[in-house]
């Protein structure tokens, strides 16, 4: 092989994965950011009502927990209505620095993929980019299925492969704020992130298809 398309066909891969890794950590954010998804899950299970609290109560806490989770210069996790227990803290510490992974990795796969991009603009060839949102748009239909099938193992799994530990088990006695993020709760926060990422793929594939047909009608 060519050295110049070995070249080329390691600079696709390697724009591959910042595009997926960019529309994964975006997706993850915009799931964060989305207060409303969690005051629209809790009006629809009734959870301030079955918590003896008012919404405004119940939302004020979330918004507690998602600033000290969002925000690296917040230090503290006091939630008035809900005490935590020493390995509660430490299980939102851990997630605190996942969600400061996930954003440093959105702004580097954005750089990353505003680079590629540009240069398959340059190179004016969409067809790499075309196979990489057409097979990439499978991963997350079987990731619905999963969703759907067996949510409880994908939940278990998804814990086991972040969490080295065991802390992520909260009891209630000690840590009602689990009452407060039941796995429904979790699993529209999956189905977001799923669906948000086969828009986005289908978008993506139906967007390169027309520049190729673009191309070709240019070359002709």
């Amino acid at each position: 092989m060519d050295d110049k398309i070995m070249v080329i066909r390691l600079k696709d891969y390697a724009g591959w994965i910042s595009i997926a890794v960019f529309i994964l950590t975006l997706a993850i954010s915009l799931v964060i950011i989305l207060t409303p998804l969690y005051s629209l899950t809790a009006q629809a299970l009734h959870l301030a009502e079955n918590l003896g609290m008012s919404h405004e109560a119940l939302m004020e806490n979330y918004h507690i927990l998602i600033q000290y989770l969002n925000f690296p210069w917040i230090e503290q996790l006091n939630m008035p209505d809900f005490p935590s227990s020493t390995s509660g803290l430490f299980h939102f510490y851990e997630v605190k620095r996942l969600f400061m992974i996930n954003y440093i990795l959105l702004l580097v796969s954005a750089v990353a993929s505003y680079r590629y991009i540009a240069s398959i603009r340059k190179r004016q060839n969409y067809l790499p980019l075309n196979h990489f949102f057409k097979w990439g748009s499978v991963v997350p239909l079987i990731l619905v299925i999963l969703l759907v099938l067996n949510f409880d193992w994908l939940f278990l799994t998804f814990h086991q492969l972040l969490f080295n530990n065991d802390a992520w088990i909260f009891n209630p006695v000690t840590d009602p704020i689990i009452l407060a993020l039941p796995q429904e709760f979790f699993m529209v926060c999956f189905a977001f992130v799923f669906i948000f990422i086969e828009l986005v793929f289908i978008s993506g594939y139906f967007l390169t298809k027309r520049k190729i047909k673009e191309r070709r009608k240019r070359t002709d």
